[in-house]
């Protein structure tokens, strides 16, 4: 199984920009689909955006054009770097990790989650 672990999170003001990091460990990076996932308090976990093992990319329209998604496989790694931040952008982001091998239904791999403020 994959292991995967966050960074990047903190506080940013409306306008700014971070990135964030989930290095992976103990299997083979790529082969997995990852994406970011985040969850305000009170709402339900969203897709953020996604790179398959193929480099394909897709993300959700209302980081489309701020955000990018991207993968290093020879560091095991994925980022997502967020520009012009909104104070809506706040949440819990996860990283997550699906293998091209999983089977239908499979839950796959999950940070622990590294929380993102945007706020004046």
């Amino acid at each position: 199984q994959v292991q995967l672990v966050e960074s990047g999170g903190g506080l940013a003001q409306p306008g700014g920009s971070l990135t964030l990091s989930c290095a992976a460990s103990g299997s083979i990076f790529s082969i997995y689909n990852m994406a970011w996932y985040r969850q305000a308090p009170g709402d339900q976990r969203e897709l953020v955006a996604r790179i398959t093992t193929g480099d394909s990319t897709n993300y959700a329209d209302s980081v489309k054009g701020r955000f990018t998604i991207s993968r290093d496989n020879a560091k095991n790694t994925v980022f997502l770097q967020m520009t012009s931040l909104k104070p809506e952008d706040t949440a819990v982001y996860y990283c997550h990790a699906l293998s091209d091998f999983a089977p239908p239904g499979a839950v796959g791999a999950w940070g622990q989650g590294t929380q993102v403020t945007v706020s004046s």
